[in-house]
């Protein structure tokens, strides 16, 4: 299998109570992925992640910190000077904001195939990865 980036929302989806569809729908593709060996994220994507678990699902920051653990085993891109810059450059040819701009040049940065996001259009070209949404119908 190609590698895969995962957005923050994936992930985010793997811990929704309101929608059992979308958390195991989440947790078989991120699992999958990962048990394989072509799961990518970034560091924006842990960062993320953590806030949204801590303040919008209310999970507790030391139960959040411990839920992250789970992503140990993913290939992480580290956001730096050039991925800013990058970032700049796609989100002005893309006209995408500057944060997924910055997921997109990560998931490029990685040689990712493939975009598991929700916040772009499904089945969109960008720089040589193509943006899936998990969740749509």
């Amino acid at each position: 299998m190609p590698k895969v980036f995962f957005d923050t929302n994936v992930l985010v989806y793997q811990m929704d109570k309101k929608s059992t569809t979308k958390r195991e729908k989440c947790r078989s593709l991120v699992r999958k992925a990962a048990d394989d060996g072509d799961a990518v994220i970034s560091t924006q994507v842990l960062q993320e992640f953590y806030v949204v678990a801590t303040n919008k699902l209310h999970i507790a920051p030391v139960v959040s910190k411990s839920i992250m653990h789970t992503f140990e085993n993913m290939e992480v891109v580290t956001i730096g000077k050039e991925l800013i810059n990058e970032a700049i450059d796609a989100s002005i040819q893309y006209k995408l904001s500057f944060w997924d701009a910055l997921i997109l040049v990560a998931a490029e940065s990685a040689r990712c195939e493939v975009l598991y996001s929700e916040d772009f259009n499904d089945g969109q070209i960008m720089r040589n990865v193509k943006v899936l949404n998990p969740l749509k119908e």
